[in-house]
C-alpha cells in the first residue's frame, strides 16, 4: 500500500500535472489515411499483407525499414523511431543506425527526444537518414494519443504497462482516419530483432498485447499479416482485401 502512494506522489501526480498544463494534441497525419495502412515493426518474422498494392499506406517503427526495403518498397508514409536511436550506443541502437543509413521517410516522429532539434538533426544526419518533414513526440503527446483512441491515459509508470513504439504506430493510424490497420513483424510473444542476431528480449509484451486485442474487441479494423501472431494473439489473420463478390 505504502509503495502505491509513493508512486502515485513520485510519478503519477506530477505526470498528471504536466500532462494537464501542457495541453497536449494527439498526433494525427497530415492527411486522413483513406486506404489500409501497415505498421510495420522488427519482429523475426514478418509478411507483406496479401493484395497489398498502392493504396496501402505503410508505417516503419525504428529499424523495421530494412523489412520494408526487403518488399521492393520505397519511403514510408511515417516513421516512428525511438530517441534513443539516435545517439545510443547499446546493441539495438547501433543495428538501426546502421540499416537506417542512406535511408529516407516522408514524415519522422522521434519519440520523446529530449535535446533540441538542431542536435536531433545532426544525430540523424550522422547516420545520413532523410526525412521530409521532422516531429518530435513528447510523451504528454504520446499520453493524448493513447487517451484519443481508447479512452484512457497511460501514465508510463513501469515498464509493464507502457506501450510500445509500434503500438504507438497503430494508434497513430487509426487516430488518422484509417479503417484498416494491418501489423506485420509486431510479435508481442517474440524476442529478438529482424536487423541483429543478439535475440534481446522485446520490452512491453504484455500491454502490447493487451492494447491490441482491446482495439480488436472494441470493433477496429485491425488485423495481422503474421499466421503464427494470429494464432498466438487472436487478432485476425489478413487475407487480402473483400472481394467484390464479398461485399
Amino acid at each position: 500500500m505504502a509503495s502505491n502512494i509513493f508512486e502515485f506522489f513520485r510519478v503519477i501526480l506530477p505526470r498528471f500535472v504536466n500532462y494537464k498544463l501542457s495541453f497536449p494534441k494527439a498526433p494525427i497525419h497530415p492527411v486522413p489515411f483513406v486506404g489500409p495502412v501497415v505498421v510495420v515493426g522488427s519482429a523475426p518474422v514478418s509478411h507483406m499483407p496479401a493484395g497489398f498494392d498502392d493504396s496501402f499506406h505503410v508505417i516503419t517503427v525504428n529499424g523495421s525499414q530494412r523489412v520494408t526495403r526487403a518488399w521492393g518498397l520505397g519511403a514510408p508514409d511515417v516513421t516512428f523511431l525511438q530517441y534513443n536511436q539516435i545517439e545510443g550506443e547499446n546493441t539495438n541502437a547501433v543495428a538501426v543506425r546502421r540499416v537506417l543509413q542512406g535511408e529516407r521517410t516522408k514524415l519522422l516522429y522521434v519519440v520523446r527526444w529530449r535535446h533540441n532539434v538542431d542536435r536531433l538533426k545532426s544525430g540523424l544526419a550522422a547516420f545520413n537518414y532523410q526525412f521530409d518533414q521532422l516531429k518530435i513526440l513528447r510523451r504528454t503527446d504520446r499520453m493524448a494519443l493513447i487517451g484519443a483512441v481508447t479512452g484512457q491515459i497511460n501514465f508510463e509508470t513501469n515498464n509493464d504497462i507502457k506501450s510500445s513504439t509500434g503500438i504507438t504506430a497503430v494508434l497513430y493510424a487509426f487516430h488518422s482516419g484509417a479503417k484498416t490497420v494491418i501489423i506485420s513483424g509486431i510479435d508481442p510473444d517474440s524476442n529478438g530483432h529482424v536487423y541483429n542476431d543478439a535475440n534481446l528480449k522485446r520490452h512491453h509484451a504484455a500491454s502490447d498485447r493487451d492494447t491490441l486485442l482491446a482495439l480488436h474487441r472494441r470493433g477496429f479494423g485491425l488485423y495481422t499479416a503474421d499466421a503464427n501472431v494470429a494464432r498466438s494473439s487472436g487478432l485476425p489473420f489478413w487475407a487480402g482485401p473483400p472481394r467484390a463478390s464479398d461485399t
